[in-house]
C-alpha cells in the first residue's frame, strides 16, 4: 500500500510527470525500521527529516508533527497488514516551476515493505568492498543529507556488480574514505573504534548516532571521529558498514586484507539491548 498526502491506496502510478523529486532531484526521504508497529528512532529521524527540509528551503506545514507523520506511517502499514517493516518516507516540492519552483510547499509519499526480522542479525557471509574513485563525494553539508541525487551510489552499485564486490566505498576530495553505498563505516584497531567526521562529507546517519551514543558510553573502547584514509583500511582489524535496516554489516575483505567481526558482535548485541529497553 502507498501513502499520498495522506490517501492511502494500492495505486502506484500517483505522481505526474511534473514532479520535482524527478525532474530536479527536489526531494529527500528517511528509511524506517519498524518492529511491533514502533517506529525505531523515531525522534532522531523526524528531527533529521525537518532539519533536512529548512536546509533545503521546503515550507514546512504546521501540521507536519512527529505525532501526525508517525501516525500516517502506522495507518499505511495497518492498511498494509504489516507490523515489522521497512518504510520509506519522500518529501518533495509541489509540482511548478523549472529550477526556481513555483511554491516550497510540499507533498509526501510513504511505502512500505516486508521486513525479514525483528531483530538485527549480524551475518557470517562473506562481504568483500573497494574502493570506488570515478567520482567523489563533496565535503559540503548537502552531501550529509537522504536527498534523492545519489547518482554516485547507483554508479558505485553498478561498478561493484560488474567487479563481483558487495560494495564500495566512496571517498571525498581529499581521498579520505567517507562511507559505503549504502551506509556509514567504522573501522576498529585494537580497542580504538573510528568514524568519518560529518565535515568529510559522510551521510549524518541515524543508527551512526546510536553507535556513537553506545560506544561512547562503555570503556572498553575509544572512539575517534577523525579522517580515515584507504591506508589505513589494510591495518584495521576490523571494518564494518552501519544503517537503520541491516544494523552493523561486517566486511570481511578489503583487497588482501581479511577482518575479524568481535567487536561488531559486541556491539550488535548492545544495540538490540538497547532497542529492548529504550
Amino acid at each position: 500500500m502507498v501513502n499520498f498526502n495522506g490517501n492511502i491506496s494500492e495505486e502506484t502510478t500517483l505522481l505526474s510527470v511534473e514532479n520535482r523529486g524527478m525532474k530536479y532531484g527536489d526531494a529527500l526521504f528517511e528509511t524506517l525500521r519498524v518492529v511491533g508497529n514502533k517506529i525505531l528512532f523515531w525522534e532522531d529521524h523526524y528531527f533529521r527529516l525537518m532539519e533536512s527540509m529548512r536546509i533545503l528551503r521546503m515550507e514546512i506545514p504546521m501540521n507536519f508533527t512527529m505525532e501526525f507523520l508517525e501516525e500516517e506511517i502506522l495507518n499505511t502499514l495497518k492498511a498494509s497488514q504489516l507490523t515489522n517493516a521497512r518504510v520509506r518516507c519522500t518529501i518533495f516540492r509541489g509540482n511548478g516551476g523549472l529550477y526556481l519552483p513555483s511554491s516550497n510547499d510540499i507533498e509526501y509519499i510513504i511505502t512500505v515493505n516486508d521486513l525479514a526480522s525483528p531483530f538485527y542479525l549480524l551475518s557470517d557471509a562473506a562481504y568483500e568492498v573497494d574502493l570506488y574513485k570515478d567520482f567523489y563525494i563533496n565535503k559540503g553539508l548537502l552531501s550529509t543529507l537522504k536527498t534523492n541525487n545519489k547518482i554516485i551510489n547507483v554508479l558505485g552499485s553498478v561498478y561493484a556488480k560488474e567487479n563481483d564486490l558487495d560494495n564500495c566505498l566512496l571517498v571525498n576530495e581529499d581521498k579520505n574514505v567517507v562511507e559505503a553505498l549504502n551506509g556509514n563505516i567504522f573501522l576498529v584497531k585494537g580497542n580504538v573504534i573510528k568514524t568519518p567526521p560529518i565535515t568529510d562529507g559522510c551521510l549524518k546517519g541515524i543508527l551512526r548516532k546510536q553507535l556513537l551514543e553506545i560506544i561512547g558510553k562503555t570503556t572498553d573502547y575509544e572512539l575517534k571521529e577523525e579522517s580515515i584514509s584507504p591506508f589505513e583500511i589494510q591495518k584495521a582489524d576490523e571494518f564494518f558498514i552501519t544503517n537503520v535496516i541491516q544494523g552493523i554489516l561486517p566486511i570481511t575483505k578489503y583487497r588482501k586484507k581479511q577482518f575479524k567481526t568481535e567487536v561488531a558482535r559486541d556491539l550488535i548485541g548492545k544495540l538490540n539491548l538497547k532497542i529492548r529497553i529504550g
